[in-house]
């Protein structure tokens, strides 16, 4: 299936600033089972867009605005493949436990494994663990698999419960929150069974089908497990369901801090408003014959008409 994804996000300003320096994570990754066929991003005001690639892999596209304005808008076009993944078993043989722990006494995914700065280990955590019964089940797959359905069935989807820099004691005791802290949650629990687990953002094509609870417009979060035999798998417990082909991935870390879509600051002495607006828009494309080729956009940009401080500008992942 090929997805176009349009992707807008607007920082007002009270007052207008002197210039601002900021970098995007938006453009989908290509890997296996997944192609970004296009991608072109614009800003206004005009910019020379630059780009260049993370450890993890990631595309960053960076730039620099170093004159007055008071909005800055950032609009992200992609034209994305994505294959249909390899089905995913009921269970693992039992033996997969003990190849988890060869890995972790390897210290190849460590970062992986350890607490990070989203996906702690807090005593609200723990309290939620002892409450689901949380353990090593008979192998890593089922035990993941359950842990997703216990946490769709214990918190509510609720936009605007959390902001961008909440913890996961947050949504954990008000059992409420959006697709960023569910992801961070069930990876800090996975993370304490043993299991390598990774944080990873995108979207999500809702079709009619589906009987997703987060909504249109906005980015997407999820988490993948390392597992034995298959690799990275990606469970998505805002949905309750395993990751597929309506999962478009952007980016991968340890937790949100590593690949929130924008991160910037500004010289002023302005606030940016409370009202920062973010759309996304996700649609099916046909496919073309396979003699068609797509041109491979890394960036682009466009002209579009339309007292000194640092403040870091971020969005929430919001589904």
């Amino acid at each position: 299936m090929r997805y176009t994804v349009r992707h807008v996000t607007r920082f007002t300003y009270e007052t207008p600033i002197t210039e601002s320096v900021m970098e995007a994570r938006m453009q989908p990754r290509s890997d296996a089972h997944q192609r970004c066929l296009h991608f072109a991003l614009s800003t206004v005001p005009p910019s020379r867009v630059m780009v260049y690639q993370d450890s993890e892999g990631n595309v960053v596209h960076h730039f620099n605005i170093p004159r007055r304005h008071a909005q800055l808008t950032l609009t992200a076009h992609a034209l994305v493949e994505c294959s249909t993944l390899p089905d995913v078993p009921p269970h693992l043989p039992p033996d997969a436990w003990q190849e988890l722990d060869a890995v972790a006494q390897s210290g190849e995914c460590w970062d992986l494994l350890a607490p990070s700065k989203f996906a702690e280990t807090t005593h609200a955590l723990f309290e939620l663990a002892r409450a689901i019964g949380l353990g090593r089940g008979a192998d890593p797959l089922s035990t993941l698999r359950g842990l997703m359905t216990e946490m769709y069935a214990r918190f509510e989807y609720s936009p605007q419960a959390t902001r961008v820099d909440s913890r996961i004691d947050e949504a954990l005791q008000a059992r409420r929150g959006v697709c960023q802290d569910f992801s961070h949650i069930f990876i800090a629990l996975a993370r304490h069974l043993g299991i390598p687990t990774r944080y990873v953002s995108g979207y999500l094509f809702r079709d009619e089908e589906s009987a997703d609870r987060s909504s249109d417009g906005a980015t997407h979060a999820w988490a993948e497990g390392l597992l034995p035999g298959l690799g990275w798998v990606g469970f998505d417990p805002t949905n309750n369901v395993v990751a597929g082909e309506r999962h478009i991935r952007v980016a991968i870390g340890r937790d949100y801090a590593d690949v929130p879509p924008t991160r910037g600051v500004y010289k002023g002495i302005s606030e940016v408003r409370s009202d920062l607006a973010v759309a996304v828009r996700i649609g099916p494309v046909a496919l073309p014959n396979a003699t068609d080729a797509v041109p491979f956009t890394p960036w682009m940009s466009r002209d579009v008409t339309s007292v000194p401080r640092d403040t870091e500008a971020e969005q929430q992942q919001q589904q």
